[in-house]
């Protein structure tokens, strides 16, 4: 943040923690309703913290700190100089460029990092080699799946999945229909050149993940 020759305070460090709380989620180009699913908490509470009729715990300012990934001292309003650029908080998960039949080895192969509010120990980053999915996600794109062995496809409708049917890897968005009287698994791609949706029966697909965030893509 620029700072004025005179040295004065930047006006986003004075008065209350939410007028930062504000700038740095309209920065991060978020709406209210996606910081607080980011941070774990009512919506309504964080309007109230942006207008500064509620005062958030240490534990809640962490929260919303970590979900705008930035140091706590900043929101907190501590002074200009903890504006400065600092290292983000990263952990490591395993990071394969197959579709895995069980959940990776952390311990084993090559690793990826992801920052501290991505991970969980049941995530996974995939390197796509398929290009269903594009333009959406192209061959290369490292992606943040979350094992999730057997999901109903019910569960995961319109999503991007791992899927394995009868042992072969597949990138693709999960749908249900009902044809002919029953319900089958339609799984469709976003290639535009992509040939028919595959549909199969529920009992002939495994769902193994399901694509959660795009981490990596080098232009």
């Amino acid at each position: 943040m620029e700072m004025a020759d005179s040295g004065a305070v930047p006006p986003v460090f004075s008065g209350h923690l939410g007028r930062r709380v504000r700038f740095y989620r309209l920065q991060a180009e978020l709406t209210q309703s996606q910081l607080a699913r980011r941070a774990g908490i009512n919506q309504g509470f964080l309007s109230e913290i942006e207008r500064g009729r509620r005062c958030p715990s240490h534990a809640t300012a962490r929260a919303i700190a970590a979900a705008l990934d930035l140091p706590v001292a900043v929101l907190v309003g501590e002074g200009p100089d903890h504006d400065a650029p600092r290292p983000l908080e990263t952990r490591h998960l395993p990071l394969v460029e197959e579709i895995p039949v069980a959940p990776p080895d952390p311990a084993a192969g090559e690793s990826f990092p992801v920052l501290r509010h991505l991970y969980a120990a049941n995530r996974y980053c995939l390197r796509l080699t398929m290009d269903s999915m594009e333009p959406t996600l192209k061959p290369g794109d490292i992606v943040l799946v979350e094992y999730r062995r057997s999901a109903r496809p019910e569960h995961v409708v319109g999503r991007i999945c791992a899927c394995l049917i009868d042992g072969r890897p597949l990138l693709a968005r999960v749908f249900v229909e009902q044809r002919d009287g029953r319900a089958v698994v339609v799984l469709r791609s976003d290639h535009p050149d992509a040939s028919a949706p595959v549909v199969i029966d529920p009992s002939e697909l495994s769902i193994q993940g399901v694509v959660t965030h795009l981490v990596s893509r080098s232009l």
